[in-house]
Protein backbone atom coordinates (compact mmCIF):
# COMPACT_ATOMS: atom_id res chain seq x y z
CA UNK A 1 0.00 0.00 0.00
CA UNK A 2 0.91 3.65 -0.67
CA UNK A 3 0.43 6.33 2.21
CA UNK A 4 1.02 9.71 1.54
CA UNK A 5 1.32 11.32 5.31
CA UNK A 6 0.98 15.19 5.57
CA UNK A 7 4.30 16.18 8.28
CA UNK A 8 3.78 19.72 7.43
CA UNK A 9 2.22 20.19 11.67
CA UNK A 10 6.22 19.15 12.81
CA UNK A 11 7.89 22.39 12.36
CA UNK A 12 5.91 23.72 15.11
CA UNK A 13 8.27 21.99 17.42
CA UNK A 14 7.02 21.17 20.91
CA UNK A 15 3.57 21.59 20.04
CA UNK A 16 1.23 18.62 21.02
CA UNK A 17 -0.18 17.94 17.35
CA UNK A 18 3.84 18.12 16.13
CA UNK A 19 4.77 15.20 18.42
CA UNK A 20 1.87 13.09 18.15
CA UNK A 21 2.42 13.33 14.39
CA UNK A 22 6.47 12.32 14.65
CA UNK A 23 5.40 9.46 17.03
CA UNK A 24 2.92 8.23 15.18
CA UNK A 25 4.66 8.27 11.73
CA UNK A 26 7.57 6.49 13.38
CA UNK A 27 5.08 3.98 14.98
CA UNK A 28 3.60 3.15 11.71
CA UNK A 29 6.65 2.83 9.39
CA UNK A 30 8.48 0.73 12.07
CA UNK A 31 5.85 -1.60 12.70
CA UNK A 32 4.50 -1.61 8.94
CA UNK A 33 7.91 -1.21 7.09
CA UNK A 34 6.29 -3.23 3.72
CA UNK A 35 4.42 0.02 2.90
CA UNK A 36 5.53 2.82 1.12
CA UNK A 37 5.25 5.61 2.82
CA UNK A 38 5.32 9.48 1.25
CA UNK A 39 6.10 12.30 3.64
CA UNK A 40 4.58 15.38 2.77
CA UNK A 41 5.66 18.38 4.08
CA UNK A 42 4.69 22.28 3.32
CA UNK A 43 6.70 25.01 4.44
CA UNK A 44 8.65 28.16 3.24
CA UNK A 45 11.00 28.54 6.35
CA UNK A 46 11.41 25.35 8.17
CA UNK A 47 12.18 23.00 5.27
CA UNK A 48 15.48 21.64 6.46
CA UNK A 49 12.80 20.57 9.89
CA UNK A 50 11.40 18.81 7.56
CA UNK A 51 14.31 16.98 6.01
CA UNK A 52 15.57 15.84 9.03
CA UNK A 53 13.07 14.32 10.62
CA UNK A 54 12.54 12.45 6.96
CA UNK A 55 16.44 11.67 7.90
CA UNK A 56 15.14 9.94 11.24
CA UNK A 57 12.10 8.12 9.74
CA UNK A 58 14.44 6.60 6.40
CA UNK A 59 16.51 4.08 8.39
CA UNK A 60 13.42 2.55 9.81
CA UNK A 61 11.97 1.88 6.17
CA UNK A 62 14.15 2.47 2.70
CA UNK A 63 10.72 1.96 1.38
CA UNK A 64 9.76 5.89 2.67
CA UNK A 65 10.66 9.25 0.74
CA UNK A 66 10.21 12.91 1.48
CA UNK A 67 8.20 15.44 -0.88
CA UNK A 68 8.59 19.19 0.70
CA UNK A 69 6.63 21.79 -1.08
CA UNK A 70 8.41 25.47 -0.80
CA UNK A 71 5.35 27.07 0.49
CA UNK A 72 4.10 28.69 3.17
CA UNK A 73 1.19 26.74 5.26
CA UNK A 74 -1.03 29.78 4.81
CA UNK A 75 -0.70 29.81 1.16
CA UNK A 76 -1.82 25.71 1.21
CA UNK A 77 -4.55 26.66 3.14
CA UNK A 78 -5.90 28.57 0.56
CA UNK A 79 -5.36 26.10 -2.11
CA UNK A 80 -6.98 23.26 -0.66
CA UNK A 81 -9.29 24.59 2.00
CA UNK A 82 -10.52 27.69 0.41
CA UNK A 83 -10.30 27.20 -3.36
CA UNK A 84 -9.85 23.04 -3.17
CA UNK A 85 -7.70 22.86 -6.27
CA UNK A 86 -4.22 20.84 -6.59
CA UNK A 87 -4.97 17.26 -5.35
CA UNK A 88 -2.15 16.43 -3.54
CA UNK A 89 -1.29 12.93 -5.65
CA UNK A 90 -0.03 16.22 -7.84
CA UNK A 91 3.04 16.70 -6.20
CA UNK A 92 3.42 13.03 -4.19
CA UNK A 93 2.16 10.72 -7.41
CA UNK A 94 0.02 8.17 -6.81
CA UNK A 95 -1.52 7.38 -3.51
CA UNK A 96 -3.98 4.76 -1.63
CA UNK A 97 -4.31 6.14 1.33
CA UNK A 98 -3.70 9.54 2.55
CA UNK A 99 -3.34 10.97 5.98
CA UNK A 100 -3.83 15.14 6.24
CA UNK A 101 -2.49 17.10 9.08
CA UNK A 102 -5.05 19.04 11.29
CA UNK A 103 -4.96 22.21 9.02
CA UNK A 104 -5.39 21.23 5.69
CA UNK A 105 -7.47 19.33 3.48
CA UNK A 106 -6.28 18.28 0.11
CA UNK A 107 -7.94 17.57 -2.54
CA UNK A 108 -8.02 13.88 -3.67
CA UNK A 109 -7.56 11.73 -7.17
CA UNK A 110 -7.64 8.40 -6.50
CA UNK A 111 -6.54 8.26 -2.98
CA UNK A 112 -9.02 7.58 0.16
CA UNK A 113 -8.52 10.58 3.01
CA UNK A 114 -8.06 9.85 7.21
CA UNK A 115 -7.19 12.53 8.90
CA UNK A 116 -7.30 13.39 12.43
CA UNK A 117 -9.72 14.89 15.17
CA UNK A 118 -7.96 15.64 18.38
CA UNK A 119 -11.18 17.99 19.71
CA UNK A 120 -13.55 20.04 18.03
CA UNK A 121 -13.37 23.31 20.78
CA UNK A 122 -12.80 25.47 18.34
CA UNK A 123 -16.30 24.96 16.88
CA UNK A 124 -18.01 24.63 21.12
CA UNK A 125 -15.92 27.84 22.08
CA UNK A 126 -15.14 29.70 18.63
CA UNK A 127 -14.83 32.76 20.96
CA UNK A 128 -11.99 31.43 23.13
CA UNK A 129 -9.29 31.35 20.23
CA UNK A 130 -7.99 33.44 17.19
CA UNK A 131 -10.44 33.94 14.29
CA UNK A 132 -8.21 33.32 11.85
CA UNK A 133 -7.88 29.82 13.20
CA UNK A 134 -11.20 29.27 13.83
CA UNK A 135 -12.42 30.38 10.27
CA UNK A 136 -9.58 27.77 8.91
CA UNK A 137 -10.75 24.72 11.19
CA UNK A 138 -13.99 24.97 10.00
CA UNK A 139 -13.40 24.98 6.55
CA UNK A 140 -10.67 22.31 6.74
CA UNK A 141 -13.70 20.09 8.83
CA UNK A 142 -16.16 20.96 6.48
CA UNK A 143 -14.16 19.66 4.03
CA UNK A 144 -12.84 16.38 5.94
CA UNK A 145 -16.68 15.51 6.52
CA UNK A 146 -17.31 15.85 3.08
CA UNK A 147 -14.20 13.56 1.48
CA UNK A 148 -12.52 11.27 4.08
CA UNK A 149 -13.10 7.42 4.43
CA UNK A 150 -12.23 7.24 7.99
CA UNK A 151 -11.25 9.76 11.19
CA UNK A 152 -9.17 9.02 14.14
CA UNK A 153 -10.36 10.62 17.25
CA UNK A 154 -8.72 11.30 20.28
CA UNK A 155 -10.77 10.01 22.53
CA UNK A 156 -14.48 8.85 23.03
CA UNK A 157 -15.70 12.44 23.90
CA UNK A 158 -14.22 13.65 20.58
CA UNK A 159 -15.79 11.00 18.60
CA UNK A 160 -19.13 11.81 20.02
CA UNK A 161 -18.43 15.79 19.47
CA UNK A 162 -17.58 14.74 15.51
CA UNK A 163 -20.63 13.05 15.08
CA UNK A 164 -23.31 15.42 16.72
CA UNK A 165 -21.07 18.77 15.33
CA UNK A 166 -20.12 17.72 12.35
CA UNK A 167 -22.33 15.04 11.23
CA UNK A 168 -20.05 12.00 10.47
CA UNK A 169 -21.32 8.61 10.36
CA UNK A 170 -20.12 6.88 13.83
CA UNK A 171 -18.79 3.82 11.01
CA UNK A 172 -16.00 6.14 10.07
CA UNK A 173 -15.09 7.35 13.06
CA UNK A 174 -11.93 5.18 15.28
CA UNK A 175 -10.80 6.32 18.72
CA UNK A 176 -7.10 6.36 18.59
CA UNK A 177 -5.40 7.75 21.69
CA UNK A 178 -2.54 9.87 21.51
CA UNK A 179 -0.19 7.61 22.40
CA UNK A 180 1.39 4.20 21.84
Amino acid sequence: MKIGIDISQIVHEGTGVATYVKQIVAALVKKYPQHEYVLFGSSLRKQKVLRAYFNDIYHLSKHTRVVVLPIPPTFLEILWNRLHIFPVEWFTGPLDLFWSSDWTQPPLLRARGVTTIHDLSILQFPNESNETIVATQKRKLRLSARICSAFFCDSEVTKKDAEELLNIDNAKLTVVYPGL
